[in-house]
């Protein structure tokens, strides 16, 4: 099973090199949106500190959910193309193929969200945070990368066409604008507050906003770990249910 996994983790990374538009999707957008919430809207916008260091956070949950979900068109593509029939056809581990989208989709966030982060301290971010408190951002980052991967799997493994697979793509990246990424869930009315506080990626954030900048954590840390294990739980059992009825002769 390692070695087969290990095949089709090199097969996603070589698309990801190949499909330039999507990858420089990936790594292009995040930055925009960085540059255009710091230097368009960071001016009009008070967060008790300075607001390049108050959204990076978010930027960075932004562009890990986003590029995650993109899972979803690589294996729905498997799946409709008639590509999975012939792998089947060979004496290979069927979670391979899985484990392999999901384990180069880490690997290509890794990457995006690393470039964020670099272009960020261009710009004047300037964390606080010790050793520890980056190996738990990294911590906090892989689970949750790997949680949405394996969501999106599922989503690929439901959907009938590539096009509706690539929609979970937007439903991820929408939860960060309802969430506190970019202003406090203070400043937001009563009833749009109740579903910030409480939704998976806000926790998700703050817990890396306390961690960057030498803040606390709180129960945030908590609730981002039970947020993360949960999909990974649900999006592992789920994919290889899916898997198995879908591949089922």
């Amino acid at each position: 099973m390692l070695r087969d996994s290990l095949t089709f983790i090199d097969r996603g990374l070589r698309h990801s090199v190949r499909s330039v538009d999507a990858l420089l999707v990936a790594v292009v957008l995040p930055v925009v949106v960085l540059l255009l919430f710091v230097y368009v809207f960071g001016g009009a916008i008070t967060v008790g500190t300075q607001y390049l260091d108050y959204v990076v956070p978010g930027i960075i949950v932004l562009c890990a959910g986003y590029g995650a979900a993109g899972t979803s068109v690589g294996v729905n593509t498997d799946m409709t193309t008639g590509v999975i029939d012939r792998f089947r056809s060979l004496p290979i581990a069927a979670s391979a193929v899985l484990a392999g989208h999901v384990v180069a989709s880490v690997a290509r966030n890794v990457v995006s969200t690393s470039l964020v982060l670099v272009v960020a301290l261009l710009i004047g971010f300037r964390p606080a945070g010790g050793p520890i408190a980056w190996l738990g951002v990294a911590g906090v980052l892989l689970l949750f990368m790997t949680g949405i991967s394996w969501l999106a799997a599922c989503f690929g493994l439901l959907a009938r066409r590539p096009e509706t697979a690539g929609a979970f793509s937007f439903v991820v990246m929408f939860l960060p604008y309802l969430s506190s990424a970019f202003v406090p869930t203070g400043t937001m009315p009563a009833a749009l507050r109740g579903i910030a506080d409480n939704q998976p990626v806000t926790p998700v954030i703050e817990t890396l906003r306390g961690l960057m900048l030498g803040g606390p954590v709180g129960d945030h840390g908590t609730r981002a770990l039970l947020w993360c294990t949960g999909f990974v739980v649900v999006g592992v059992v789920g994919a290889a249910f899916l898997f198995r009825r879908r591949t089922a002769p």
